[in-house]
Parts: structure tokens; C-alpha cells; sequence
């Protein structure tokens, strides 16, 4: 049985040592209790430190240590995505290089999948101490939000930790979309889930890379990539300013034929052209949202480009040594 660790990295040369130094204790632990044999893939996400350098220092003394380095900065997503296709493992597990994805929790994980019950094993934080108040308030709203306009249900406080089965790696490997939001797409292919909740803790080492706005982006990809309310919105919205325009007009006509003064409040007239412009351009701009991830589908450029993998790597050492 071979579990396969998947640990998207940008910038992480001081935590990846530290998670090694874990996922290799956790190893140990898994092969004595359930005979379990591990890789971890770290993927390069276009680091400008030493990231890609670290991961050949740990391919050198470790050779199950894997690694795929991209050509520039792809994301998380395409990252995840990437780790998953070149995993081989039976179970395939996706966690953060900072350990805030505590690997002690991999061998209740793969319990719960070796029962047959189950073809996933999440988590979820309980808490979110650590993080800022408005940052808090505004996860919580968004998945509040997603979770009424989206069939698909994602869990609030759910990370990207969890432990997959092969078949469902398989799924998610055939959603091959460009704009990639992973806890949707988990949650879409469905599949029995068991949720382990943990405390959140702090970063062994390094800086988090995510800031409000970079959240926020990847929540309006979350949205857009699963649900079609917000068009319905602007449609709904649309509706409605027409029948107030078309209601207006006959108290205007009324109005005028009755105390003969057309032309008074014209002030009033402009704020009201200024918000019905401004809700004509919101609404626009969701449409040209769907039509920006639309556009960028069907070009058909690669989720990620690869500049180099362990393989390259050992394919060139014969050759240096010659």
C-alpha cells in the first residue's frame, strides 16, 4: 500500500525541512502499524528562494522524496493539480508545507478509508484563532454565501488537508478546467467524506502568502465556478429596475397632465440615472465575469508548465558523472 503526499510549495525552503522531518516520523509510525510505504511529491510553485533547491537536497538523501517544479508561478491550484497527476500512490493526500496540516492526523485518516465506508477523509478547523476578526468575518460570510447559491456543499473552516482514495483521485483528475477552485470540485465529485475537525495552529516557519485580496479573488472564483445565481441576480435586477422605470413613467405622465410641472425634480432624476447606471455596469460586470472563465476554457492552455521533475534530475546525473 503506497500513500502518496502531495505539499504545493512557493517560497517554503525553511518549512519544508521541518515537514519533512514529520511526514518521515509519520512514516515510520504508518509502515509499522499498517505496512503503509510513502512518496512526497513537493511542488514547486515557481519559488523565487531556495524551495526548488531544498527539494533536490531532500530527492539526494531521501529517494522517496519526489518533486515537480513549474517553469513560474501557476498557484495553489494548478500545484494541487499537478501533485495529483503525478501521484502513485494507492491514497493520495493533499497538505501544506507549514504543517498547519498536521500530518499526525494521516494514520486515523487512513483508518477511516480502510473500513470501505469511506473514499475521503477531510478536515476542518474548529477555530480560527490566529487569523484577523474581518478576515474571520469574511470566510465565514463567504461560505454562507456559496453554500446558498451552490448545489455543491462546501464546509465551513475545510482545508485543503485530506486523504483520498485512488478512485477518487481518478474523478477529480478528469475535471481538467482551467479555473480551478479545489474545495468545490472535491465536494462536486462527490464520494463518502469523513471530517476530522483540529484547532488551527501557527506556521512552523515562513509567511503566509495569502493577503485579504488574494482570498478574495480566489472566493469570487469559488462562486463563479460553481453557481449561476449571481446571473439569475443581475437578470432578477433587471427585472426589477424595468418595472420601476416603466411605474415611474406613469406617475410622471400623471403627475404632469394633472399639476402641469414636468420639468421639477430634475436632481432626483440624475441620482436615479446614476443608480441605474451603476447596477447596469455591476450586472454587466458578472456577466463578464462568466465570460472572462469561458474565454480563458476555451483556449486550452495547460494548467501549468512543468520546468523540471526528479526524474530530469536523475536522468542527468549518469551523464555528470561520465
Amino acid at each position: 500500500m503506497l500513500i502518496s503526499l502531495i505539499v504545493p510549495c512557493y517560497n517554503e525552503e525553511e518549512a519544508m525541512p521541518l515537514f519533512y522531518q514529520e511526514a518521515a516520523r509519520v512514516a515510520a509510525q504508518m509502515e509499522k502499524s499498517h505496512g503503509a510505504e510513502f512518496e512526497i511529491i513537493f511542488v514547486d510553485d515557481g519559488s523565487k528562494d531556495g524551495t526548488l533547491r531544498v527539494a533536490r537536497e531532500l530527492h539526494d538523501a531521501d529517494p522517496r522524496v519526489r518533486y515537480v517544479s513549474f517553469s513560474r508561478n501557476f498557484g495553489k491550484e494548478a500545484g494541487i493539480y499537478a501533485g495529483l497527476k503525478a501521484a502513485k500512490g494507492d491514497y493520495v493526500a493533499t497538505l501544506d508545507a507549514d504543517l498547519q496540516d498536521p500530518p499526525a492526523l494521516l494514520p486515523d485518516m487512513l483508518d477511516a478509508l480502510l473500513t470501505g465506508d469511506y473514499d475521503c477523509a477531510a478536515t476542518r478547523r474548529t477555530t480560527r484563532e490566529g487569523e484577523p476578526p474581518v478576515r474571520s468575518w469574511f470566510a465565514r460570510m463567504f461560505y454562507r454565501i456559496i453554500n446558498k447559491m451552490s448545489d455543491t456543499e462546501i464546509v465551513d473552516g475545510a482545508r485543503d488537508f485530506r486523504l483520498m482514495s485512488r478512485r477518487m483521485v481518478d474523478a477529480v483528475l478528469e475535471m481538467s478546467e482551467y479555473n480551478r477552485f479545489s474545495k468545490g470540485i472535491f465536494s462536486w465529485v462527490g464520494f463518502k467524506t469523513k471530517w476530522f475537525a483540529y484547532q488551527n495552529v501557527e506556521r512552523v516557519a515562513g509567511q503566509t502568502k495569502w493577503n485579504f485580496w488574494s482570498l478574495f479573488k480566489y472566493s469570487i472564483e469559488g462562486i463563479v465556478g460553481f453557481s449561476t445565481q449571481p446571473l439569475v441576480m443581475a437578470a432578477l435586477a433587471g427585472v426589477i429596475f424595468c418595472l420601476a422605470a416603466f411605474v415611474g413613467i406613469i406617475f410622471v405622465v400623471v403627475r404632469a397632465l394633472i399639476f402641469g410641472d414636468p420639468t421639477a425634480g430634475w436632481p432626483s432624476m440624475v441620482c436615479i440615472m446614476l443608480l441605474c447606471s451603476g447596477v447596469q455596469l455591476f450586472c454587466l460586470g458578472i456577466v463578464g465575469e462568466y465570460l472572462a472563465k469561458t474565454y480563458l476554457e476555451v483556449k486550452h492552455r495547460p494548467i501549468y508548465i512543468t520546468r523540471e521533475t526528479e526524474q530530469d534530475r536523475d536522468e542527468r546525473k549518469p551523464a555528470q558523472q561520465k
